[in-house]
């Protein structure tokens, strides 16, 4: 890749960075300056900067560091998740990150070790999303806590925290965190009532075998 290449792609995704972050707060999956994501472009990461407000974002509040975490562009201090968004790059193959603080999702954290296989839509993340354990947040401990909660799926629920979602790109690691959202939601409303039936795994390996064909090609 050509520098004015690097320098186009980068700007791209600083841009779609701060677009999804108003979203975020417009799709009610952050309250404040909660949550964060980034991008991978070659070898940087476009990431959300710490304590902006998201309604108000442009592409040149987002920060850009190299993999190791130090900022390479941007005048803003970058997110203090910065630790774990690295982390799903380095051990996850991740191309995106999404991190929300969505209700729904926190509320379950407190109840349960995963998010059960109340949808056929589990499938997008591989199965049952497990819950990591609670670590403060920005550290060490809490990356490793949902690094190992991810092991084989692209999504973790973060215990009294929220969630963070892996995906190829912005777009599908952002509606990823909208779909976990509501499969939070409808288990709380279900739970709410009775004891929700689950669908069995090998009922959500079909439905990831059938994704695979899904849309228009």
């Amino acid at each position: 890749m050509t520098r004015s290449r690097e320098r186009t792609g980068l700007d791209e995704a600083r841009d779609a960075v701060a677009e999804h972050a108003r979203r975020l707060v417009a799709d009610h999956l952050v309250a404040g300056t909660a949550g964060n994501l980034s991008v991978r472009v070659g070898d940087l990461v476009a990431v959300t900067p710490s304590g902006v407000p998201y309604d108000t974002m442009t592409g040149e509040d987002v920060c850009v560091v190299d993999l190791d975490g130090a900022v390479v562009d941007g005048a803003l201090a970058p997110t203090s998740e910065l630790p774990l968004h690295l982390l799903c790059y380095a051990r996850h193959d991740a191309r995106a990150v999404v991190h929300t603080h969505s209700a729904a999702a926190v509320a379950l954290s407190l109840l349960r070790d995963d998010v059960p296989l109340v949808h056929y839509q589990t499938a997008i993340f591989g199965g049952a999303v497990a819950v990591a354990e609670y670590a403060p947040f920005g550290t060490d401990e809490l990356a490793a806590n949902v690094s190992a909660a991810l092991a084989g799926r692209t999504a973790a629920v973060m215990r009294h925290h929220g969630t963070v979602v892996l995906a190829g790109s912005l777009r599908a690691a952002y509606d990823g965190a909208a779909h976990l959202e509501w499969l939070c939601d409808v288990w709380l409303r279900a739970a709410a009532v009775g004891s929700p039936r689950l669908l069995s795994p090998e009922q959500v390996t079909d439905v990831a075998e059938r994704l695979r064909s899904y849309g228009q090609r």
